[in-house]
């Protein structure tokens, strides 16, 4: 099992991360301290976003998936994905980042045909 930070920590570190970055960020549902799953909503300068959900690598590491495709997607529709999740499973996190520019890179790998 690979040790991994507190959710919560994660999150801030994230959103203190994308400060410095001068990449604007915003905690749009709070979760679980210890062990809540982070969605990512990335939103470009277009408006679309793409959506990255955490899950664990076959290695045990912290990776991610794209629940609703590569491909970026209407904002609203990010929003009701994250808002369904948030009914199935109330201890999620979600971390909005407007990434103008496409460069930003979360810890762990991106699972690819997810």
């Amino acid at each position: 099992m690979v040790s991994r930070l507190k959710a919560g920590i994660w999150v801030r570190a994230q959103v203190r991360l994308c400060d410095m970055a001068g990449r604007p960020a915003a905690i749009l549902r709070h979760g679980d301290d210890d062990a809540g799953v982070v969605i990512l909503k990335l939103v470009g300068a277009d408006g679309t976003a793409s959506v990255l959900a955490q899950t664990t690598a076959p290695d045990g590491g912290l990776a991610w998936h794209r629940p609703l495709g590569a491909a970026p997607v209407p904002e609203s529709e990010a929003d009701a994905y994250i808002a369904r999740q948030a009914g199935y499973d109330p201890d999620i996190w979600a971390l909005e980042i407007l990434d103008r520019q496409g460069t930003y890179v979360p810890d762990g790998r991106i699972l690819e045909g997810q």
